[in-house]
């Protein structure tokens, strides 16, 4: 997939990606949908930085929820 286009579809991607990855078991409170193509950069930051880790402890998924919860449109 080539994320370099800001666009929904991307944001969408992306969101799921990062939800399937940290195993949120509260991932159904968080769609794709609720998240703008405005905060794309700030959502591609969250979604590298995800992608690069093999685990994660309970504290950074805490603080990856929050973070993703403040981007929500």
């Amino acid at each position: 997939m080539d994320l370099s286009q800001p666009t929904q579809a991307n944001v969408e991607y992306m969101i799921e990606a990062i939800k399937t990855k940290l195993r949120m078991a509260s991932g159904a409170a968080m769609q794709a949908s609720h998240f703008s193509v405005d905060k794309y950069e700030d959502i591609k930051d969250i979604y590298d930085m995800v992608a690069s880790k093999e685990r994660f402890s309970i504290s950074e998924v805490e603080a990856l929820v929050s973070e993703l919860g403040k981007l929500r449109g």
